[in-house]
């Protein structure tokens, strides 16, 4: 169904992005995957897998719109074409709003939120061409406020607004929009480190699978926002 299409994940060197790119790339997807680090990117797409014909690596920081630019023009040098944009690039900073610096504020608005847009506005004559679809990671804390998050809710409130409001703008093009918006999950996400004990949560390929199942969709069906949490988060 997906053979030959093409994904661009961006974020896509660990974590959720790089569990996308599996569960992708095993439908016969085609995918890029970008990180702030070249060498990290390339590394990624090695593991993803040996055919380079498949999958390659790209160095792009989304708080930078020539980035993205740059990293959707090689993307059609390479491939042809761009059916399927990720924006999952992200990070958190956790802090009473007193204590939290200018910087760590620009930092995680500059990612979650303005690299979205730079994402969108870098693919989104692309994906008029082939009709395709836009998919957004944000976060349960895009709904939900909690203490030392300040920061981080303001970016994924405003990423899961954006993602809403581009959907109305991007239908009349037959280009699809949605926010994924996942509770814990295994990753290395603010310092943690996988192991026996994260069982309980999302894994990364979990969230693929939810991709895959939207791509999947018939095309008159588009779940604009969805929540997904862990099943039993006592274990």
């Amino acid at each position: 169904m997906h053979k030959d299409k093409v994904a661009y994940i961006t974020g896509g060197t660990k974590g959720i992005g790089f569990g996308i790119a599996k569960v992708l790339l095993k439908e016969g997807i085609k995918v890029a995957v970008s990180g702030r680090n070249q060498e990290d990117a390339e590394e990624a797409a090695r593991i993803l897998s040996l055919d380079e014909t498949k999958v390659f690596g790209i160095a792009s920081d989304v708080r930078s719109f020539e980035d993205e630019k740059n990293a959707v023009s090689e993307i059609i040098k390479k491939f042809g074409r761009l059916d399927f944009v990720i924006a999952n690039a992200g990070l958190g900073i956790f802090k009473a709003v007193d204590e939290m610096e200018l910087s760590e504020w620009n930092d995680m608005i500059d990612t979650n939120l303005t690299g979205i847009f730079h994402t969108l506005k870098a693919s989104v004559e692309e994906l008029k061409k082939t009709e395709g679809y836009f998919i957004t990671i944000s976060s349960l804390a895009g709904t939900n406020f909690f203490e030392k998050g300040a920061g981080y809710n303001a970016s994924k409130f405003g990423a899961v607004g954006f993602t809403q409001a581009a959907m109305i703008d991007l239908r009349k093009y037959n280009i699809k929009a949605s926010t994924i918006m996942p509770g814990s999950v295994s990753t290395n996400f603010n310092g943690n480190e996988p192991s026996e004990k994260d069982a309980w949560k999302i894994q990364p390929e979990d969230i693929g699978d939810l991709v895959l199942d939207i791509l999947k969709m018939n095309p008159r069906s588009l779940p604009s926002k969805i929540e997904i949490r862990p099943s039993n988060p006592n274990g």
